[in-house]
């Protein structure tokens, strides 16, 4: 086995040569986020919108349920998507178990509570501050729920961030539903779970260090995004204060 120091430049190297097999990882796992986030904020945005200016009986125990659903390991959705997708399950005709298709099912599964919960409440927040004007002029939910999730577009940007980087981060939900099947399945997180136990370090190292910089990046893209949105605030309440 390479020392550390051996190992990190071995790692280096891979990603300095354009090693195929870990760069087709990366953008396999970049595909399967990329795709889940967005099916997730597809449906989660809208849903997390209404459900911050809508009231209905029932809507505390809807956002509790919510909120648990926050808590559920990867493992165990990944564990449901197998149920679904298996020969005998509901959706077992669709022959999606152990591909593509099922791993950005799971990361669906798993990311699209954390937009709806991160939507209600960004829009919730817009909605104590304007939605009482929103109502004087007629507006109603739907249209409340569509205009605040506008006005709170930059915090909706950054939510979709924090999903995909839950989404590329995660390890259990694909490597139960996708199998880490070798050019197929295989992902950064269970690409460098399996090569750390087969004892190849430098190609774990090598996927740790993109899987870092895609951390790094995000973080850089969510700051920027929160200075544009004090930017736009500020001029916003200059705007208004010389009106």
């Amino acid at each position: 086995m390479e020392t550390l120091g051996e190992s990190a430049a071995l790692a280096l190297a891979l990603l300095r040569s354009g090693d195929a097999a870990l760069w087709s990882t990366v953008a396999r796992s970049l595909a399967v986020s990329g795709s889940a986030t967005a099916l997730a904020c597809a449906l989660g945005i809208p849903l997390g919108a209404w459900l911050a200016v809508a009231r209905f009986v029932g809507r505390g125990a809807v956002v509790t349920v919510l909120n648990a659903l926050l808590a559920v390991p990867s493992v165990v959705v990944g564990l449901g998507v197998v149920l679904l997708l298996s020969r005998s399950g509901p959706l077992g005709f669709l022959g999606w178990l152990f591909s593509f298709q099922a791993m950005v099912l799971a990361q669906t599964l798993l990311v699209l509570p954390v937009v709806v919960g991160l939507t209600r409440q960004a829009v919730e927040q817009a909605e104590r501050q304007h939605g009482e004007q929103l109502r004087a002029l007629g507006a109603g939910t739907g249209w409340r729920a569509l205009l605040l999730a506008w006005d709170e577009r930059h915090a909706l940007a950054m939510v979709a961030l924090v999903a995909f980087g839950r989404a590329i981060a995660e390890v259990g939900a694909v490597m139960v539903v996708g199998g880490n099947i070798e050019g197929y399945t295989r992902v950064m997180t269970t690409a460098i779970a399996l090569e750390t136990s087969k004892g190849d370090l430098p190609l774990a190292i090598a996927l740790g260090l993109v899987l870092l910089s895609v951390v790094l990046a995000l973080h850089a893209a969510a700051a920027l995004l929160q200075r544009w949105r004090q930017r736009d605030a500020g001029a916003g309440a200059l705007g208004e204060a010389h009106g």
